[in-house]
């Protein structure tokens, strides 16, 4: 049993008021106004994803990082201020942010 229901049980005549407002994960991740870079290279001879130009705080940049790779079950890193995703997975990525509310621009090829 939650708080909520054991409130009930203690005041079954009190109605709570609906209009709380739900905080999703990731709606904490600060939106800014220019584009993410998201580019894509080889690195001894393996295909990476790159993320750069992120000007929010280092704890969103490494929360994003993470869900980025558990969503698309890929490893990766974060380091000088840039995302790096093991694997081409720019248009997953791109569509993932956009859905997020970021900008994203493409960058090379």
């Amino acid at each position: 049993m939650d708080l909520k229901d054991q409130l009930k049980n203690l005041f079954p005549d009190h109605h709570t008021e609906e209009s709380e407002e739900v905080t999703k994960e990731e709606d904490g991740i600060w939106l800014q106004d220019n584009p993410i870079i998201c580019k894509y290279e080889k690195r001894k001879g393996k295909p990476i994803t790159i993320l750069e130009g992120y000007t929010g705080a280092d704890s969103d940049f490494k929360k994003l990082a993470k869900e980025l790779k558990t969503k698309l079950s890929v490893g990766g890193t974060v380091k000088d201020e840039t995302i790096i995703i093991q694997g081409d997975y720019r248009d997953k990525i791109m569509e993932l942010l956009k859905n997020k509310g970021f900008k994203v621009k493409r960058v090379g090829g």
